[in-house]
């Protein structure tokens, strides 16, 4: 009897030593990857220096010592950061075109999704994709999957509006979501409000967090304790893991995050803005318990990690078209100037590894800034390659591999392009396209004798042209005395949209109003 227990004993080890040795092996074979994204942090909101000098060197200015992300710094100190990364300027878009590898004009989600109605807008184009991704949409955690990935949703998903499939994140190929739903802003941040349940505005209420309800727990810290513990579970099971950790945070209502007031207090901001600095704070503290698990279950050396914003800043220091909230760049999120579409970028592994043949594979240099140009749109092609995923054929990728940018090196190859597409109103900018081609970036405004009511809001001219090399915080409207620059910027224009196949803006009698001179 004896030695059949022993035997059966033995027979059970050796069986869960093989299982462990496949699952093992599986996760050996591929990187575990985080995408960090943060909701409405702009490129200023951070103590790292984002912006070069005229030697391409980083350089400090105000917001960076008024902000606190020591491990942003300690993600920048590892890895590389870029100066000139581009999202859409509004949340929903950016975040379709992470998933699909598209720009916003050809898949068509050209606004932030309004989870109860259709917000096209008045002179908005009747056919742009409210209804957000769908089921069968090529997603990027999808062909995760299939390659053997855990993929794993905590956050914010804001993919599609209430009633529709893409309302929830494992209908679009995560394995697991976690407070991921229909909306983009939290009701509350406060557990002790339900994260939004007990409050006017429930509709917003945060799901799947109800073990931290009633508790002082607030909802960066709730997120986190669930990302590491999703995590846990998948390393556990030696399975490699794509984490999109989407954060809600820094997205208004701004309730300040309790734990890091006193940082603020004597800053001379408003309450608001110190309230938005605590959230930039707590998500930052989010990004370095993260890295800190990953060393703790000793997989830090196999996990790249992706940090970004979703579109420009939302930060309440001033008017959205100024120098104010991004200083020195001007503008905001939702805004056509730079302020509103530049977002930070850091790559790194999570722990430097010279050794690591993953490392070696894309091996990205400690401390460095790349100032090409990149997007949003290049993750997609970027992680499919590293992870060796194959695209299915006809799915148009408009990204590009970033591997060289982010080994720090120059890649010729890559067009200096960036595309902005808003065909709606009535928001801080309406009605709006932005084409940026090198140096030079125009801007068309479908209509703005008729949405312009302050100057302010946007150019009285259907056009402005700016030189961000000479002007980089776009004080000095070109159109006017550089008529053929801005003639050959237009035309290239047009010639995107249409072979994006986008959709446009109408006139009050339903006609498609496309850029031209």
């Amino acid at each position: 009897m004896q030695s059949s227990t022993t035997t059966t004993a033995f027979v059970l080890l050796l069986a869960w030593m093989m299982h462990a040795q496949l699952t093992t092996s599986a996760a050996e074979t591929q990187p575990n990857i985080m995408v960090f994204l943060v909701d409405d942090m702009g490129m200023m909101d951070t103590s790292v220096p984002m912006q070069v000098d005229e030697s391409g060197n980083p350089k400090r200015y105000p917001l960076n010592d008024f902000y606190r992300t020591p491990s942003m710094e300690r993600l920048a100190k590892t890895g590389i950061r870029f100066s000139q990364f581009y999202a859409m300027s509004v949340c929903s878009p950016t975040r379709s075109s992470i998933m699909t590898g598209q720009n916003a004009a050809r898949h068509r989600t050209t606004n932030w999704i309004n989870p109860r109605v259709d917000n096209a807008g008045e002179n908005g184009p009747p056919n742009w994709n409210w209804k957000g991704l769908k089921e069968d949409d090529v997603t990027l955690p999808g062909l995760l999957r299939s390659k053997g990935y855990t993929t794993i949703h905590v956050g914010k998903g804001h993919f599609a509006p209430s009633g529709h499939v893409g309302e929830d994140p494992s209908r679009l190929g995560f394995d697991i979501n976690v407070a991921g739903a229909a909306f983009g802003a939290p009701g509350s941040y406060y557990g002790e409000k339900n994260y939004g349940a007990l409050t006017k505005r429930s509709h917003h209420a945060v799901p799947h967090l109800e073990q931290y309800h009633g508790t002082e727990t607030f909802l960066t810290e709730a997120l986190t304790i669930e990302a590491k513990k999703r995590v846990s579970e998948t390393v556990g099971k030696g399975e490699p893991f794509y984490l999109y950790f989407s954060h809600y945070a820094v997205h208004a209502p701004f309730e300040t995050d309790p734990r890091f007031l006193e940082h603020y207090q004597n800053s001379g901001k408003s309450k608001q803005a110190q309230a938005f600095a605590t959230l930039i704070e707590g998500m930052d503290k989010s990004l370095g318990d993260m890295l800190d698990h990953f060393e703790a279950l000793g997989i830090a050396e196999n996990t790249l990690v992706v940090f970004l914003g979703d579109n420009g800043t939302d930060a309440p220091l001033g008017h959205q078209h100024e120098v104010a909230c991004a200083a020195p760049l001007r503008g905001k999120k939702g805004a056509h100037y730079e302020g509103g579409m530049r977002v930070p970028f850091i790559a790194s592994w999570a722990k430097n590894d010279d050794a690591n043949a993953f490392q070696k594979q894309l091996p990205i240099p400690s401390g460095k800034i790349q100032t090409q140009v990149a997007n949003v749109t290049d993750l997609f092609p970027t992680l499919a390659k590293l992870t060796a995923v194959s695209v299915p054929e006809g799915h148009t990728i408009d990204g590009f591999d970033l591997s060289t940018l982010l080994t720090g090196k120059q890649d010729s190859s890559r067009p200096e392009q960036f595309l902005m597409h808003y065909p709606h109103g009535v928001h801080r900018s309406n009605y709006f396209t932005v084409w940026r081609d090198g140096d030079w970036k125009a801007i068309y405004h479908a209509l703005p004798e008729k949405f312009a009511k302050e100057k302010r809001v946007q150019s009285e001219s259907h056009y402005q042209l700016f030189n961000l090399a000479d002007d980089p915080f776009e004080q000095n409207d070109l159109s006017e005395s550089h008529p053929e620059v801005l003639a050959k910027m237009i035309t290239e224009m047009a010639d995107q949209l249409e072979n994006h196949n986008a959709v446009y803006p109408v006139d009050d009698n339903g006609n498609m109003l496309k850029p031209s001179l």
